[in-house]
């Protein structure tokens, strides 16, 4: 059997406020492509197949497209939720669905597989410790990472009853995997909710192969133990990462290879970095998304609008000044008491500004606002 496994589409997400939804319509027929140029039998989407859990009508259009493409190129889908789906709203047609594609979505089914041509596929929905707990109260489960080891003690059961070869499909932080500014910005935020999870690979033993989602960047915890990644790119974090998918090779036996499928990429991403005039200066990225990162000690007067007259595709802007190695020196050492009221606005355009002062006709005018000011509270 050959298996297609991809993870994080997050329809309906923006970057930087530009939709994505019609370059991500082009990637995924790009990948039911790939399903029949490679005979693919069944594909495998783990996790966040949505980027809200109340996506807009035109999401559903995007999935409806991509498994009705699919299916038409004569694989099976098997599908799981993730912690951006809702899982009702994601599996509430399953019950219903025909023609190969499966929804699996309820946390109570965990341990039950869905078995096509002989292989026993087992999806792991996110499992939201508060929302799942209620279903095994003989178990102590205070963290995710305990409701997922019970999930796998489960599938591992009924594993050891069926036989045969097996996936499991799930949505986690593995231990061992890859740091990207996805994950580690997803780290500080659990962090600062109390609910930082990682599950050990010990934990995900027993089926032969482990199809994961969570983590945009490809990566391979095990060679039957791997992440696929987004198939777009969604920050520019993640520029450098390849975009793709694994193309899985199952025997009798089990597993038996992994093989990375390329996917297009609508536009590229570049980060350029200098004074506004140097970036203004720099050569190519006219189709690029742009993340402009200026170093000018003093912010310029309207860079976007300068940006986006050279860079159509200009995103965002980041302001990193340069700063020259001074004595450090707060605001308030330099405005004591008795310091000139114009040496008090000069040191304090100083202090924003990164070092760079009032220019002499900035100091002409504080100095005529501050004489009139002085005037005005003697008259």
């Amino acid at each position: 059997m050959r298996i297609l496994h991809t993870s994080d589409w997050h329809i309906g997400r923006t970057f930087h406020g530009n939709s994505t939804l019609e370059s991500l319509r082009g990637v995924l027929d790009a990948l039911v492509r790939q399903v029949s140029e490679h005979d693919v039998d069944v594909v495998v989407v783990a996790g966040d197949v949505f980027d809200s859990s109340m996506p807009a009508a035109d999401c559903y259009d995007v999935l409806t497209g991509a498994l009705r493409g699919i299916r038409d190129a004569g694989a099976k889908v098997v599908v799981t939720s993730g912690n951006h789906d809702s899982a009702a709203r994601l599996g509430f047609q399953a019950p219903l669905l025909e023609g190969g594609v499966h929804i699996l979505t309820d946390a109570n089914q965990v341990g039950t597989p869905v078995t096509i041509d002989g292989v026993h596929f087992y999806g792991i929905p996110y499992l939201e410790l508060a929302l799942v707990r209620h279903l095994w109260p003989d178990e102590e489960l205070r963290t995710q990472q305990q409701v997922m080891a019970h999930a796998m003690r489960l599938i591992n059961a009924d594993r050891a009853e069926r036989g045969g070869v097996s996936v499991a499909i799930a949505h986690c932080f593995a231990a061992g995997v890859e740091a990207t500014p996805q994950l580690e910005r997803e780290v500080r935020q659990d962090l600062r909710q109390g609910t930082l999870d990682v599950v050990p690979l010990a934990d995900l033993a027993g089926p032969d192969y482990v199809a994961l989602g969570h983590i945009h960047g490809r990566s391979e915890l095990r060679p039957h133990i791997r992440y696929s990644g987004a198939p777009l790119h969604y920050s520019f974090g993640e520029a450098d990462k390849p975009r793709g998918s694994w193309l899985v090779e199952l025997s009798p036996d089990g597993f038996e290879s992994a093989t990375w499928l390329d996917l297009p990429i609508p536009r590229g991403h570049a980060i350029l970095t200098g004074t506004l005039d140097e970036v203004l200066a720099m050569e190519g990225h006219d189709d690029d998304w742009v993340c402009a990162i200026l170093t000018d000690r003093v912010p310029p007067k309207d860079p976007m609008q300068k940006l986006r007259a050279r860079y159509p595709f200009c995103a965002t802007i980041e302001y990193r000044p340069e700063r020259e190695e001074t004595e450090a020196r707060t605001y308030r050492d330099r405005v004591g008491r008795g310091t000139p009221d114009p040496q008090i606005v000069d040191d304090f355009l100083d202090h924003v500004r990164a070092g760079e002062g009032a220019s002499e006709e900035e100091r002409a005018l504080i100095a005529t606002v501050v004489s009139e000011v002085r005037a005005g509270e003697q008259a």
